[in-house]
């Protein structure tokens, strides 16, 4: 690593000199720089915006998954069983899942290796579990910490190894080299948040920013967390999809989310010990009166909405399946109530639902089953659901004790919504995790790697795997030294110019007069992608929606008001603009699936008149309507699109005609032509990867290894 500066138009910018940057400080980022450190590849840095923030470290759920292939017991698995399981998700490569399945077990030694204390029984068998959308029994768990483990001991290794970790990095763009036939990433364009960055900038403004000249860029940003306010991401979490997307890497599966229960305060998936309790399901009004057990409006049966309750804590995303006699049903009386009516929803621990005694012989024989195995059925009868949260996992308890804010189960409810957690679509990877952009590999949820569905804890299998994935390739054929100078000059000056500009335009408004707008505008997007993109979606909110995030796009550089000298105003400047244009790029693809016929499937319900309501199943198996209105009313998918993936590109729109931030005011811009300006969106679809089903001697597969490791 060089520190140095970079000349851009009289602008002096404070540079870092590298061969290869790691973006993120959560489990996929640590992971890849240590597998580099491993192979060899020693100039690399990590950069990130704050090291201890991020959903690696900070998110989770009662009994937090990690998704491999089985190591313990008598049932029979494979790599190609497992590759078969996360092809079967729909819409996913097939190399990418037999990439997963083959490196499961290296990934996962290596987690253990590292000092992560995955179970095993006496004899040394890593035991396992069921989780959702899980044939086997491949799951295995460290209670609600899992990938914060990963996290911290990944990272002993990687500062164990010098590996410089710069924090209070704000990714603004890539830089892109445009000036051969295929472009290439060769850095990136951070903003410095440091106080000394900030008092040095009041004389000279690039001195906010700071330039990375990398040859490779290893994106473990994470999902874009900050496109809607109902989230279960942890706060700090953010996400830099958007600078991606403008850079020209292509998107795939953006439309593909996954929803569930999560409390709102602490953020906090509220699944597995959670649910299988059966608490109480109450509303209150705004201010937490008019207390009501609502889920009687939909399910009026006591026993079996207990049923579907418990089966909440293994089907914990939303699926649209399970909108018909399905767990999924809670999911939408929740939103309805929240959403739709304005309540607040509380998780109630302190009695039983309808406020008698809790009786385990009227539930499902799955629910009984699995209530007196575990000993919870023990539990006397007129103990509240506390008392068997308790019994079957006491730290599930203890977890919302030990976070802030405090919320005693025993004595307190608990709010919750339903809330976006993982974004299984992202930007598109080959079977080494690269983008089709040179020089970028997205890799944890940042990349697009998983299906419509996955099963649960596969996303921190699939994390590691591209992180390891992309590593070797670098290692062994990427570029092993930075990018040349005046070449990376050249292509910087295409993202500093910009920046600077917004940056002196909304601060002149400031000194105008006019009031910082960045805290609103945050609020304001995010509770636009909830209200019309979240859950439930229809083509007219969508088309709604599509149209305001166009027109705000359209209207940002000339509407925004920051406060210069504040580091919190310029940062929400940068990081609004990324959420917007990521919203952007991801409505048109919503509005691109409904063109191509898509219907309700994965973890979202599109709405459709002609379609059935949710119902569920009374004691005699007759389908009972829940009562939901119109806006219910859904087509469930019929695989028709699961052979094929969803691909998106922004094309960037005219380059803005003036090049230097000092002005004596705006220039006038007509709403015409500010929306002329907007970037386009493609999309097409592509056949997806088949699953590979390969054969070769293994003196072929030993010839190729002897020579490049078979990294082709």
């Amino acid at each position: 690593m060089i520190t140095t500066s970079t000349l851009i138009d009289g602008h002096e910018v404070p540079t870092i000199v590298t061969t290869t940057v790691v973006v993120g400080t959560g489990s996929a980022g640590y992971c890849a720089a240590d597998r580099l450190v491993m192979a060899g590849h020693t100039d690399l840095i990590v950069i990130t915006d704050k090291i201890r923030a991020g959903a690696s470290r900070n998110a989770g759920s009662d009994k937090q998954t990690y998704y491999k292939l089985s190591l313990g017991g008598n049932a029979p698995d494979s790599v190609a069983d497992l590759a078969a399981t996360l092809f079967a998700g729909g819409a996913m490569d097939g190399d990418n899942a037999l990439a997963e399945a083959a490196n499961s077990v290296r990934c996962f030694a290596h987690l253990v290796d590292a000092g992560v204390p995955f179970p095993t029984d006496r004899f040394g068998q890593f035991i396992g579990y069921k989780t959702d959308h899980d044939p086997r029994e491949r799951a295995t768990s460290i209670g609600p910490y899992t990938s914060k483990s990963m996290t911290e001991r990944l990272e002993d290794r990687v500062r164990a190894a010098g590996v410089p970790v710069i924090e209070g990095c704000r990714v603004i763009d890539l830089v892109v080299d445009r000036s051969s036939e295929e472009s290439r990433v060769v850095g990136l364009l951070v903003m410095n948040k440091t106080t000394q960055a900030a008092e040095q900038a009041e004389t000279e403004p690039g001195a906010r920013f700071l330039l990375i000249r990398a040859s490779n860029v290893v994106y473990a940003t994470g999902g874009p967390a900050g496109i809607y306010a109902d989230s279960v991401y942890p706060h700090g979490q953010w996400g830099a999809t958007g600078a991606a997307l403008r850079a020209g890497a292509p998107g795939k599966n953006l439309t593909e989310w996954q929803f569930g229960l999560a409390s709102v305060a602490p953020r906090w998936n509220v699944s597995g010990s959670y649910m299988q309790v059966v608490p109480r399901f109450v509303s209150t009004d705004i201010n937490g009166g008019d207390e009501r057990e609502f889920l009687t409006e939909g399910i009026d049966d006591l026993a079996a909405q207990s049923s579907l309750v418990f089966l909440k804590g293994y089907q914990w995303p939303f699926d649209a399946r399970k909108a018909i006699d399905g767990s999924s049903l809670i999911d939408l009386l929740v939103y309805r109530e929240t959403v739709l009516r304005g309540r607040r929803v509380w998780l109630d621990f302190r009695a039983n639902p309808g406020g008698g005694e809790f009786d385990v012989s009227t539930l499902s024989s799955q629910a009984q089953d699995y209530l007196r195995r575990t000993g919870v059925a023990d539990v006397p009868a007129d103990a509240p659901p506390v008392e068997r949260l308790r019994r079957l996992n006491q730290a599930a308890y203890d977890f919302y004790l030990e976070r802030g804010p405090r919320v005693d189960l025993a004595t307190d409810r608990l709010e919750i919504a339903v809330c976006a957690q993982h974004n299984n679509g992202g930007l598109e990877v080959d079977a080494w995790w690269r983008s089709p952009l040179s020089g970028l590999y997205p890799v944890g949820e940042a990349a697009g790697a998983h299906g419509i569905y996955r099963p649960g804890g596969a996303a921190l299998n699939s994390g590691q795997v591209g992180a390891t994935r992309a590593a070797e390739w670098i290692a062994r054929r990427g570029p092993q030294k930075p990018p040349d100078e005046s070449l990376f000059t050249s292509a910087a000056r295409a993202v500093v110019m910009p920046a600077l500009k917004l940056v002196g335009d909304a601060h002149h408004r400031f000194t105008a007069g006019a009031s910082d707008n960045t805290g609103q505008t945050l609020a304001e997007v995010g509770a636009l992608m909830s209200a019309q993109a979240g859950l439930v979606r229809s083509a007219a909110s969508v088309a709604e929606a599509l149209r305001s995030a166009t027109e705000r796009l359209a209207s940002y550089g000339s509407a925004m008001v920051i406060d210069a000298g504040s580091r919190r105003s310029v940062d929400r400047l940068f990081l609004v603009r990324d959420i917007v244009t990521t919203q952007y790029v991801y409505l048109t693809a919503m509005a691109d699936y409904l063109a191509h016929g898509g219907n309700s499937r994965g973890s979202v319900l599109y709405t459709d008149p002609t379609g059935r309501p949710p119902v569920w199943l009374d004691a005699d198996a007759n389908q009972v309507d829940a009562g939901l209105d119109e806006r219910f009313r859904f087509v469930p998918d019929d695989g028709a699109l699961d052979g094929v993936a969803q691909i998106v590109i922004l094309r960037p729109g005219p380059p803005p005609t003036r090049s230097t931030p000092q002005h004596a005011g705006d220039d006038p811009v007509s709403p015409q032509a500010a929306l002329s300006m907007v970037p386009t969106v493609s999309c097409y679809w592509r056949p997806v990867r088949p699953l590979p089903a390969p054969d070769e001697p293994f003196e072929v597969v030993w010839r190729g290894y002897l020579a490049d490791r078979n990294v082709l």
